[in-house]
């Protein structure tokens, strides 16, 4: 199945307190829970003023699906054509 990251710009992000980053998590849980077990949220980075999702789908429209049910942005999906880390240098 695809993995894609998405690139949602939510200025302040990295200033959310632990009670609003856990009311946004819930809200995706609860839309993730509604769309089936087909589309997955893997991970998420904050940094000052972005929020960098990864998600495991089979489209970029189930994506775009979960950002409009949830009220999420959803400015940038990228599909991962591969993974590279340290052990790639090997």
């Amino acid at each position: 199945m695809p993995k894609f990251i998405i690139e949602r710009k939510l200025p302040g992000a990295g200033n959310l307190g632990d009670d609003q980053i856990k009311e946004i998590s819930q809200k995706s849980c609860q839309v993730l829970g509604a769309l089936g077990p087909q589309i997955q949220w893997v991970e998420s980075f904050v940094t000052d003023d972005k929020i960098y999702c990864v998600y495991i789908a089979p489209s970029e429209e189930l994506i775009e699906k979960h950002a409009k049910e949830g009220g999420f942005p959803a400015d940038k999906i990228s599909k991962i054509r591969r993974m590279i880390d340290p052990t790639s240098a090997e």
